[in-house]
C-alpha cells in the first residue's frame, strides 16, 4: 500500500545520510534505503502509540521524549 508523506529537507538528509552509512557498514544482504528506514520509525512509532499524546505535532513529539526541531 502506498501512502505519500512530506518530509523536511533536514529529516531528508539525515534520512539518506543514515542509510548510506548503514549500507557502508554491512555486508551482503538487501539495500537499506530511506524507504526501509521511514518503515522502521513508523514501527517504532505505533509500538510506542501508547504513551502518545497531544494535539500539536510538538506535543506529540513531547509525549515520546523527541528533542523539539527547528
Amino acid at each position: 500500500m502506498r501512502k505519500e508523506t512530506r518530509l523536511r529537507e533536514d529529516q531528508l538528509d539525515r534520512l539518506t545520510a543514515i542509510a548510506r552509512k548503514l549500507n557502508r557498514a554491512k555486508r551482503g544482504g538487501e539495500r537499506i534505503t530511506e524507504n526501509t528506514l521511514i518503515r522502521v520509525a513508523v514501527d517504532l512509532l505505533l509500538d510506542r502509540a501508547d504513551v502518545l499524546s497531544g494535539a500539536t505535532e510538538a506535543e506529540l513529539r513531547d509525549s515520546l521524549s523527541l528533542e523539539e526541531t527547528d
